[in-house]
């Protein structure tokens, strides 16, 4: 099962095992269940501190627990972790294994001290690459804390259980029987849901901080890079993210990185996490900005009020708070959102393996997402606003080649209809002549574009435009005085990884330029 490159790996990381583990396997007489068995035995020949036994009676088969010898620790996985959860796998095998998971000291206390029996369930896609984030987080405290268990489930083995519960997005999380959570979380986000007293905590924990010189607000990677440069010059940094990683972390491929052929969204957006924390940088994550009151002189205190009621002071701003996927905005979408409506074709297309399904939008984004698809559903019906598809044209011939796609242009979609659980069809029409047709579907995934996450601007006197991005000039600068923005979230045009981080290293410098050039007695009145 395991080639001998990643057997060879897999031994030189299970070396870090403190406490023998067994593997506990439910198996069958199914394809997948030989697969399992071929995968046990090699991971257990890896190390003299993993046993192996077949005699599990779990009535999700193929699976397999992962054991520690004191009993005090268990994570399951109903699949194979391949793919991106093959990560998963290496790190339940260390973590349940005694070897300490890279998290804060805070964090592993509060799992520690969660009081209560929590059963979680999470339904992964081996494509989806933001599955791993929520399986790795449970696993993690499922190894920490004794009455916290995790069973990975792989939604495309386990079709009859996925169709029973309804699922149709991934990851999907469940918590002893209920709806828990969807997409990615992190283990901080799971934290805060289940530890009630976590938000009042963090929101006296930012009250106390003093001011910054420089306060990022965003964590993709404009906001990273302003980050970096702004410690690089020695001056008090902090960053305040919603999402640290922001929109990189749903990106699949990555192959326009300058020196870096390939790399996946999520891979980035840990090293650039990692780099950012490398310097004496103040990184507070999960916190959602819901206001800017910019300073009343020049060279004073803009505040930045967040969410949870704390708010945050510098000198300067750089804001960087990019951007998420536009909406259709039709009767439907919102309703049948993890219904059927989904914006990530990698993550949620093998759901809709054998089934009917829809692209909206003809650029770039929608007709890749129209030919992965096609090799995945049973067919493909995109639907575009123009008279002409935008995407490239080598993606346009890719597409026109496919035997299971219709291209359907000059269309405008008016509803998503459902049966009240999930989707069963849409509704367009047809721009030429008026008319309104249906078309008989399972499920719609939506590739209109973005649209900045800057509504909780628009009170503060930062000028935006007509799209609401954030207005800048050639340094960088807003219209406020001391405040900068950068990356997805202004109107630079071309909102590509590699200019975001060209844009927030300028912002960054030109903040620091601009603190430099303060008369000494606006910056002690700042101070």
């Amino acid at each position: 099962m395991l080639d001998a490159g990643l057997k060879a790996q897999l031994t030189t990381y299970l070396q870090n095992l403190r406490q023998p583990i067994t593997l506990v396997a439910s198996l069958d007489d199914s394809k997948g269940s030989v697969d399992m068995r071929a995968l046990l035995d090699d991971v257990a020949s890896t190390s003299d501190k993993v046993s192996v036994r077949f005699d599990g009676d779990d009535a999700r088969k193929p699976s397999f627990a992962i054991e520690r010898a004191a009993n005090d620790a268990e994570v399951r996985f109903a699949g194979l972790p391949l793919g991106h959860e093959f990560t998963s796998l290496v790190l339940a095998l260390l973590h349940v294994g005694g070897h300490p998971p890279r998290i804060d000291a805070e964090v592993i206390e509060r799992i520690k001290a969660l009081d209560g029996d929590y059963h979680f369930e999470t339904y992964f896609s081996q494509s989806c690459q933001n599955c791993p984030d929520v399986v790795q987080a449970l696993n993690t405290m499922s190894a920490l804390n004794p009455r916290i268990r995790h069973v990975a489930i792989d939604g495309a083995l386990f079709k009859a259980e996925v169709e029973a519960r309804q699922v149709m997005a991934v990851p999907t999380i469940l918590l002893n029987g209920q709806a828990f959570g969807q997409g990615r979380m992190e283990i901080e986000q799971i934290l805060a849901k289940l530890d009630v007293g976590a938000a009042d905590r963090m929101a006296e924990k930012i009250k106390a901080k003093d001011a910054f010189e420089v306060l990022v607000v965003g964590g993709g990677p404009a906001g990273a890079a302003s980050a970096i440069y702004a410690a690089r010059k020695g001056i008090r940094t902090g960053v305040a993210a919603e999402r640290f990683g922001g929109q990189v972390l749903d990106t699949m491929d990555i192959e326009n990185f300058i020196s870096v052929p390939h790399t996946e969204g999520p891979k980035l957006a840990s090293a650039l996490e990692q780099h950012v924390k490398d310097y004496e940088v103040d990184v507070m994550n999960l916190q959602k900005a819901v206001g800017l009151v910019p300073a009343k002189v020049p060279g004073g205190l803009h505040e930045i009020k967040l969410e949870n009621g704390a708010s945050l002071k510098s000198r300067t701003l750089i804001l960087s708070t990019g951007a998420r996927w536009r909406n259709v905005n039709v009767p439907g979408e919102a309703e049948y959102k993890n219904k059927g409506v989904a914006y990530c074709p990698h993550c949620d297309g093998p759901l809709f393996k054998g089934k009917r399904v829809a692209v909206i939008g003809g650029g770039n984004s929608g007709v890749e997402a129209a030919i992965d698809l096609a090799g995945i559903v049973a067919h493909v019906t995109l639907i575009e606003f123009d008279s002409q598809l935008r995407a490239d044209a080598v993606l346009q011939r890719k597409l026109a080649s496919l035997p299971n796609v219709t291209i359907i242009k000059s269309a405008m979609t008016t509803e998503i209809h459902g049966d009240g659980s999930k989707v069963n069809g849409l509704t367009y029409k047809d721009r030429t002549s008026d008319t309104a047709h249906r078309v008989d579907l399972e499920g719609v995934f939506v590739q209109i574009g973005l649209v900045p996450n800057t509504e909780w601007l628009k009170d503060s006197g930062v000028a935006l435009s007509p799209r609401g991005e954030i207005e800048v000039d050639y340094r960088g600068e807003t219209s406020i005085p001391g405040v900068f923005a950068a990356g997805d979230a202004t109107v630079t045009p071309y909102k590509q990884i590699i200019i975001a981080m060209g844009e927030g290293a300028k912002a960054s410098l030109s903040a620091f330029d601009y603190l430099i050039r303060l008369p000494a007695s606006e910056a002690a009145e700042a101070a």
